[in-house]
């Protein structure tokens, strides 16, 4: 996510895990989390902003202009499923993007109440004549309108297995030919050895950014069963049981990953 904090007078800190939890309370994108989401990005996700920085690269070079607005207008429609406070959005709307205001139309959609009444203010303030809808719903049951590109960063994860495979093949109906999905997730890579060095080392990633030993074992405790992680080969999989013809990791850190499927 681009840096939502950024438009407001004070960035609220990541606090949510300094004090000790109930081992049964579990993680959920809270007013508590909202207040403090873009720093808790900026210090638990590695790379996050070099993968939000190429999305508008991607956009320019898949985006086909394939649908027509209200207006009658010929755009590009996108969607942002499990947007959170908009910052894949803003990073398509950013100018340094280099798309015009009438040129991308982005369905913001996200299940948190919490996520979506933040995110329209963060951009009804900051990109006020933009074509922007942000939409409280879950994805399970949202259907799509055809578009050119499709966004799921770090959400696919936090959805039952057995939900995953329906939510892709919707995504994959709703392209139009020639457009993408970018999937960013979190992952495993189904190698013990491996996997206790890659998630020790995300554990130095988030002590080097300030997490204490007691915010990265309360954390932990929190997403337990809460986001279940995929090996690349099950992502990659899955996208060609849906019908992608093409997918490819273009981006890894630690353990985590950003893929783009083509139509």
């Amino acid at each position: 996510m681009s840096n939502p904090a950024a438009t407001d007078s004070a960035v609220v800190y990541d606090n949510v895990f300094t004090t000790p939890l109930d081992k049964a309370a579990r993680f959920s994108f809270d007013e508590q989390v909202v207040a403090c989401f873009p720093d808790m990005i900026r210090r638990s996700v590695p790379g996050y902003g070099q993968m939000l920085a190429m999305l508008p690269i991607f956009a320019k070079r898949h985006c086909q202009a394939g649908q027509v607005n209200s207006e009658g207008k010929r755009v590009s429609r996108v969607y942002d499923l499990g947007c959170s406070l908009g910052g894949a959005t803003m990073a398509l709307l950013n100018e340094k993007g280099g798309f015009g205001k009438e040129e991308l139309q982005i369905k913001a959609v996200d299940i948190s109440p919490a996520m979506t009444q933040k995110a329209e203010v963060l951009l009804q303030e900051n990109y006020p004549e933009h074509d922007v809808e942000v939409i409280t719903a879950d994805i399970r049951g949202f259907e799509l309108e055809p578009c050119d590109m499709v966004i799921l960063n770090l959400t696919l994860q936090f959805l039952p297995p057995e939900d995953r495979t329906q939510v892709l093949q919707n995504i994959y109906n709703a392209l139009n030919d020639g457009g993408i999905l970018v999937l960013t997730e979190k992952t495993h890579t189904g190698d013990e050895q491996d996997d206790a060095w890659l998630v020790e080392r995300y554990y130095d990633f988030k002590r080097a950014n300030g997490y204490s030993e007691l915010e990265i074992s309360g954390k932990r405790n929190a997403l337990e069963n809460v986001l279940i992680t995929d090996t690349l080969d099950q992502h990659h999989q899955r996208l060609s049981e849906v019908g992608f013809n093409r997918s490819l990791t273009w981006f890894q850190f630690l353990n985590f990953a950003s893929m783009i499927a083509f139509k």
